[in-house]
């Protein structure tokens, strides 16, 4: 009985050690994220989903930073791996948590990057499944940001949709439910009344203002997105194409 109490002191103690790792590794992933190093700070979250395989946090933190640096990815193996992975993560996430709003965010980011790599019916079945998650995951979370900021990218892209694949819309699916430029700058105008310091849904706002026909709008974007400071390791390239954005759009 003694011997038992003590392998059962000894199996909790190394459990409280592992939590106690896990956490500390959690916190370092977010510093190098704070400190845009997303390489860095995503090897850390793995070292993290490896002491606790089901904290769902972690899982939704590794995919979203694996659709992040593979979007700066120039080869096009890797960064269509870095996207399965992101794919596979999200679906982690799901699996545990399938109603969990970040869950839902990081399998829309996923398919979404991917989606802009793709055409036709690939591109088609991709924007219907962007839109089912990014809806789930404000059903349970009407505060996510993320999700407003897919919803407007989403209506932005199903109304810049070619012939080809309005055609593959109707085809395949019936349909899509309406989209337009105007319900994209809703969407957006949300996500930047929930996180103003989101530099990247200011870029997109401004896009979604110029096709819409409201340049004076969309310049008023770039130049508040231009005075903001960065918090992620594209904001720098975002910059860069605001600017390209005001040399045309003046």
């Amino acid at each position: 009985m003694k011997q038992r109490l003590v392998f059962m002191a000894l199996i909790l103690n190394l459990q409280m050690l592992y939590g106690q790792d896990a956490a500390a590794l959690i916190k370092e992933g977010e510093q190098w994220e704070v400190g845009q190093n997303e390489k860095n700070a995503m090897e850390k979250f793995k070292q993290a989903i490896a002491l606790e395989p089901t904290n769902v946090y972690v899982l939704c933190k590794i995919s979203e930073l694996y659709s992040r640096i593979g979007n700066r990815e120039t080869s096009k193996s890797d960064r269509d791996s870095y996207y399965n992975n992101a794919v596979n993560y999200a679906k982690k996430a799901l699996a545990i948590a399938p109603s969990n709003d970040e869950a839902n965010v990081s399998m829309a980011i996923a398919y979404g990057r991917i989606a802009l790599t793709k055409s036709g019916k690939d591109k088609v079945s991709l924007v219907k499944e962007i839109k089912h998650y990014a809806d789930v995951a404000l059903v349970a979370n009407k505060q996510n940001f993320k999700a407003w900021h897919i919803l407007g990218k989403w209506h932005y892209e199903v109304s810049n949709l070619n012939l080809v694949e309005k055609t593959a819309v109707k085809l395949f699916y019936g349909g899509l439910p309406e989209a337009s430029f105007k319900k994209s700058i809703t969407c957006y105008e949300v996500a930047k009344k929930l996180k103003p310091g989101f530099v990247l849904n200011y870029l997109e706002l401004a896009k979604a203002y110029y096709k819409n026909n409201e340049t004076e709008k969309a310049i008023l974007q770039l130049h508040t997105l231009l005075a903001l400071p960065n918090t992620t390791q594209d904001d720098a390239r975002i910059k860069n194409e605001a600017n390209q954005f005001l040399k045309k759009w003046r």
